[in-house]
């Protein structure tokens, strides 16, 4: 009876285990298979039959996008886009979560519904409209277009999501300020944001990935080559007549790569603001 309930009870727990791996397995295989494939000569990427790790290891795809000023431009874009759209929409995202979570207003309801509400909107069904807008603006083909867009989508998601942080920290914090003879404006700057540092980094990681990995919009607001981005960069390697794999291969390593750091450097701050803004809303 007691092998029985052993084996019973060990089971799922096996199973679990099991699952976890072949996921880990088929989740990070196609990272690595992107790596080594970089690590190539573009024929032997073509090799029959096909392996993971190449003959001679060579770094002259990624020596050929460093001495391309043009590819260089790419990445330059690409972090000054998500990090002017980060920050903007980080400032934004508190105050307007502060305004949510602090005060009863009219209309409150609605705009939080309405907030909700563009999250169901596809991206894609936006696209003409948008491209109308930036033309009649003549802000077509500049930065600004591209901040200002990329904010319609970021803002949503990180305003619901800062709400929810500055709903699990208790009033008795702006409360203790305005006692003291504090502003609502000090208690938010002084108190409440370095407290909020795990829902704000949260938000900050989300809103860099989405304005990093953006393709559709920069592809259509932008034309010249100063203003790409890099995965349109990476889309320009496919040629009429051939592809350049493994520099395909090496930008997606090196565009990826920002994003990996930024996720390991902010992991604590960052499962502890995604969990704690999800508890109470």
């Amino acid at each position: 009876m007691a092998k029985r309930s052993f084996k019973s009870s060990a089971l799922p727990t096996i199973l679990t285990y099991l699952g976890l791996a072949i996921g880990l397995v088929f989740s990070t295989f196609p990272i690595v298979w992107m790596f080594f494939s970089s690590l190539k000569s573009n024929t032997e990427i073509f090799a029959l039959p096909p392996r993971l790790l190449p003959d001679d290891f060579t770094v002259a795809a990624y020596l050929t996008i460093f001495n391309d000023p043009v590819k260089v431009r790419f990445f330059i874009n690409s972090y000054f886009v998500a990090g002017v759209v980060t920050c903007l929409t980080l400032v934004i995202a508190i105050l307007t979560a502060y305004g949510f979570s602090r005060y009863q207003f009219r209309f409150k309801n609605t705009l939080n519904i309405f907030i909700i509400s563009t999250q169901t909107v596809p991206p894609i069904t936006l696209l003409i409209p948008y491209f109308g807008m930036v033309v009649a603006f003549r802000i077509f083909d500049t930065y600004l277009a591209l901040i200002l867009t990329y904010m319609v989508f970021t803002l949503p998601y990180a305003i619901l999501l800062m709400t929810g942080y500055l709903n699990t920290l208790p009033k008795e914090l702006d409360e203790a300020v305005l006692v003291d003879g504090g502003s609502s404006w000090t208690a938010l700057w002084r108190v409440i944001v370095p407290v909020s540092i795990p829902g704000i980094v949260a938000t900050a990681v989300y809103t860099f990935l989405l304005a990093w990995n953006e393709f559709l919009f920069a592809l259509t607001l932008t034309k010249s080559m100063d203003l790409r981005t890099v995965p349109i960069g990476i889309q320009l390697l496919m040629g009429q007549h051939a592809f350049e794999w493994n520099e395909m291969m090496a930008m997606s390593v090196l565009g990826s790569l920002p994003l990996l750091v930024l996720y390991l450097v902010a992991q604590r701050y960052f499962l502890a603001g995604m969990t704690a803004g999800s508890v109470k809303s």
